[in-house]
């Protein structure tokens, strides 16, 4: 507490003007201010706009609060506003380069205005580094939005609450009532800074000071502005003043335009409810710990420019009547006489006459013969004869208050209808004034000083107010804008950023509420969403004045000004294209992330599942402690399936088959033999032998269909090309010794990494009863190669890897599944085949030209392979796996011995030594005598192997498979 007592203190003695600041003193901070961490600790929050985030989206949030107590009010705002922006923690750098708070002025009198700045910068705290300048004033009204996080609409909402939920956020506007409304904005690439000017700080004679003059004056003499040889876009300036400081607007308005040419200007004159409170505005800035501002007097404003761009229109809710009219007598702000403009009036006219119809009595029609009239008269003599034209409302309006619009310049345009040349983006053609004094003598009219130079020539025309023409203007300015920002990107260059906004402010005046719009609350933010749907961040307040332009038309151009009884719309994005974030796309791909993570774990859990059934199905001969009964080579003996062990009963006309007695496997390669029958046995229940014969001889008559490649030419040309020795890659879901060798086994891309790495062939285990693979794996493995090797293709032509097909092939059932599927080439295990099935097997593969391969683990397997006719075998496997329980001889002696061994020798006599002779089983995993798998993969080379088909060796999760293979290949 004493801690907080000393910095409240701290805090008190700041310099402010005491005219027109609030004095922040620690004995008028009201009790719950103790609730302000913010006050417990100094800033020490460096604004660092100018960091390059190139990636980083251009992010605009708001949040509203109705409640009561206003600091709960500015808690729950702010909370509602950092939903809606990127994930951050007080851990992290980001920083909330400008935030905007707007305070109802019910507030005033229950809670102090004082606790305002502290409160929002407190509940922004948690958000990285907080708000960096913040920008704010007491309101009449509020404009706000919250965020849509569920853009999807639901199967039983209507079709109203469709439209709603597509909008990317959700409006509101409240006025007279109280309510908090916070905006949070992180600005990459964007300087921002805050500022606030008195009348005194606006110099005399505005128009004959230098930039850095005007800009000391008004306290951005530390902000370096930048111009168009650095390639950044002009500034732009928000502004909010007080009510007591329109006298001095004007010129501080003349000034910024002349010290900042180009520059954008937006804002609005704070406001309150009743006219017995008195406005506040607020203002911090987290370069300067003494600058936490709660103002009673002048302007606040923000300068921001960087990779920002900024887009004003003026809703001036005025329509037309009359006609229109050129000025004959006029200087500076007054208009002595006026003519009708008969040449453009008739033209208006008529075009005019297709929106509504015009009924005229008797009187109307005499007004109109004098309005015809090519004599000049007065402004107020004029105004009486038009009124007499008009409806009761109009008139009544036109009584209490004359508006006179001047044409711009160059307004003329080939639209001369308002609202058509609104909505074909064409804008504005008068700019309407309000009548400050009329001189009841001569009739003449004079404008508010300063906001127009009249010159005689000036066409211009008579406006009223009216809600239903004001709702036509608000849709009509929309459409432009729309068919402007379409035409602009339809003729654009590819390579220019369309303009896309973020953020919209809406800035109305008080009187363009909800009683104006025909009772209808917020009906100009509900435009805004229509129109811009995608738009995340709606927010603004309601104001005693707009600033700004009527459009971007002249942005060279001096016509800024204050507009009474408007509305401005502020479009806000990135120069340079940013991405906008938003909170609904968030959210669907956090929602997404956690469906994928739940999928992931359950996949990963029936994996684990799958795995375990498969090492019990391995394991389960083993679980006799018996060691699997062998022949005197020392071949296992292996058993077909027993088809017929059941006893036969008999119910009423059914037989059924009951176990005696089952089977139980001896070796695990016998129990993977009558699964694997078993499993042949169900394919051909769908899909019989005659079929697939048919389908193979249409296939292979078929010009269009692919035929096998040559495994064999292309092994061989790949081990000249490698100094003896290849890696042919193996793709393969499972081991059955050690289960899953991936968390994620991708074929498609684990297929076009190795062959983008340069594989020769590649080998696919389309087993599925130990190693997890299936038949549509080849299809897709063919697929993937042919793509990538397309991809990689060059002037010499396209060279696809050939497919080897592994898999325990006991029936030439499954050699004819295996030609449809897309193999080049079959692998043979020889221990699971006698002499016999070896023999014809090879032929029918042959008859389908279908490679062979055969797989050993014995000198007497080899010899069986070395009795086959010669060429009958393309390529020799030896093999480090132990078939009795498919685990692996770790040492690698199995597979050297056999390369050493007289059966090799044998083979290779009658085969020929240009059949490769390949080694499976651990290879880049098993280490040979210097400790690393290389000196292994060294050692089989010498030994006489021509290369070796490698799985398990290249699923290490921490190393990408293409490096490893390409790793693998350097050192073969």
């Amino acid at each position: 507490m004493q801690k907080c007592s000393i910095l409240l203190m701290a805090l008190s003695v700041c310099w402010w003007r005491a005219t027109s600041i609030l004095a922040f003193q620690a004995t008028s901070l009201p009790s719950f201010a103790k609730r302000i961490p913010f006050f417990q600790q100094a800033s020490s929050t460096v604004l660092n706009a100018e960091a390059s985030r190139p990636n980083d989206p251009q992010v605009f949030a708001s949040g509203y609060s109705p409640k009561l107590d206003l600091f709960e009010a500015i808690q729950e705002a702010t909370e509602i506003a950092i939903q809606a922006l990127p994930k951050a923690t007080q851990e992290d750098s980001v920083e909330i380069d400008f935030g905007m708070i707007t305070v109802s002025s019910l507030y005033d009198g229950q809670s102090q205005p004082s606790i305002v700045v502290p409160a929002v910068l407190s509940s922004a705290s948690v958000y990285g580094k907080g708000i960096q300048q913040l920008l704010g004033c007491t309101t009449g009204g509020i404009v706000a939005s919250t965020a849509n996080f569920h853009l999807d609409p639901s199967d039983d909402s209507d079709e109203d609450d469709e439209q709603v939920q597509a909008r990317a956020c959700n409006t509101i506007e409240s006025e007279g009532v109280p309510g908090v409304a916070v905006t949070l904005c992180l600005l990459p690439d964007v300087n921002v800074k805050t500022f606030h000017v008195l009348g005194d700080d606006v110099p005399d004679n505005v128009g004959r000071v230098s930039q850095e003059t005007f800009q000391r004056a008004i306290g951005l003499g530390s902000f370096d502005v930048k111009d168009k040889k650095d390639n950044i876009g002009p500034p732009a300036f928000m502004l909010i003043p007080s009510p007591a400081f329109q006298n001095d607007l004007d010129e501080l308005l003349l000034g910024m335009q002349h010290a900042f040419p180009e520059c954008v200007i937006f804002g609005g004159i704070a406001s309150t409810v009743s006219s017995l409170s008195r406005a506040r505005l607020f203002r911090y800035d987290a370069t300067d710990s003494q600058c936490i501002h709660t103002l009673a007097d002048g302007c606040v404003g923000m300068i921001m420019q960087g990779d920002v761009k900024v887009k004003t229109m003026v809703a001036q809710g005025a329509k037309p009547v009359g006609g229109i009219y050129r000025v004959v007598s006029g200087f500076d702000s007054s208009i002595k006489a006026i003519c009708l403009d008969e040449a453009v009036e008739e033209e208006t006219i008529e075009d005019e006459e297709k929106e509504e119809e015009i009924t005229k009595d008797a009187k109307a029609i005499a007004a109109a013969a004098y309005e015809k009239a090519r004599i000049p008269k007065p402004p107020l003599a004029e105004a009486n004869f038009l009124m007499k034209t008009l409806s009761d409302d109009d008139r009544a309006f036109m009584r209490k208050a004359l508006l006179v619009g001047l044409e711009r310049g160059g307004a003329m345009g080939r639209t001369p209808n308002e609202l058509a040349r609104l909505a074909q983006g064409q804008g504005h053609r008068f700019n309407v004034h309000q009548v400050a004094s009329a001189g009841m003598k001569d009739g003449s009219v004079t404008l508010p000083l300063g906001s127009v130079d009249v010159q005689p020539g000036t066409r211009l025309r008579f406006f009223v107010r009216e809600s239903d023409f004001a709702k036509k203007e608000v849709e009509a300015l929309w459409m432009g804008y729309k068919r402007q920002a379409l035409s602009k990107r339809i003729g654009m260059d590819e390579q220019v950023k369309s303009f896309n906004p973020a953020a919209c402010i809406l800035l109305p005046t008080l009187d363009r509420g909800s009683k104006f719009f025909g009772g209808k609350p917020g009906y100009e933010s509900a435009a805004i969403a229509e129109f811009l749907p995608s738009i995340p961040c709606v927010t603004g307040f309601f104001s005693n004045g707009v600033l700004g332009r009527l459009d971007d038309s002249d942005l060279g151009s001096t016509d800024v000004s204050v507009f009474g009884s408007s509305s401005s719309y502020v479009l806000i994005g990135s120069r340079s294209g940013r991405p906008i974030f938003s909170p609904s796309k968030a959210a669907a791909d956090d929602e997404e992330a956690i469906r994928l993570k739940a999928e992931e774990d359950e996949a990963e859990k029936a994996l684990a599942a799958e795995d375990e059934k498969r090492k019990a199905r391995a394991q389960s001969p083993l679980e006799l402690n018996e060691k699997a009964p062998r022949d005197d080579n020392g071949e296992l003996i292996l058993r077909r399936r027993e088809i017929h062990s059941g006893r036969a009963i008999s119910v009423s006309t059914v037989e059924w088959s009951v176990a005696e007695k089952t089977a139980t496997p001896t070796s695990v390669l016998e129990g993977f033999m009558w699964d694997k029958e078993t499993e042949v046995d169900r394919f051909r229940e769908r899909v019989p032998l005659a079929n697939l014969v048919s389908q193979c001889r249409l296939s292979s008559m078929d010009p269009t269909k692919a035929k096998p490649r040559d495994w064999a030419s292309s092994t061989r040309l790949a081990i000249s090309e490698s100094d003896g020795f290849i890696v042919i890659p193996e793709c393969k879901r499972i081991e059955p010794a050690s289960g899953s060798l991936r968390k994620r086994y991708d074929l498609s891309k684990l297929v076009k990494s190795f062959t983008m790495a340069g594989a020769s062939s590649l080998s696919v285990n389309c087993d599925g009863v130990l190693f997890g693979g299936s038949l549509d794996d080849l299809k897709k493995a063919r697929e993937a190669s042919s793509s990538a090797a397309v991809a990689m293709s060059d002037s010499d032509g396209v060279v696809v890897p050939p497919l080897l097909a592994s898999d325990l092939i006991l029936y030439p059932y499954q050699l004819y599944q295996l030609r449809l599927a897309g193999a080049d080439a079959v692998n043979l295990i020889t221990g699971a085949l006698a002499r016999k099935d070896l023999l014809y097997l090879t032929k029918i593969a042959s008859s389908l030209q279908l490679q062979t391969l055969a797989t050993v683990t014995s000198e007497t397997q080899i010899n069986d392979i070395t009795d086959l006719s010669a060429g009958s075998i393309s390529g020799l496997i030896i093999s480090n796996r132990e078939l009795e329980d498919f685990s692996f001889d770790m040492t690698g002696e199995q597979a050297l011995s056999l390369l050493k061994s007289d059966a090799l020798k044998s083979f290779r006599e009658k085969h020929g030594d240009d059949v490769p002779v390949l080694v499976e089983g651990r290879v880049g995993i098993i280490k040979g005598n210097d400790g690393t798998a290389n000196s292994y993969t060294e050692a089989l080379k010498k030994a006489g192997a021509s290369g070796a088909i490698v799985g398990g060796g290249l699923a290490i999760e921490s190393e990408d498979a293409q490096e490893r293979l390409e790793s693998l290949l350097k050192t073969s």
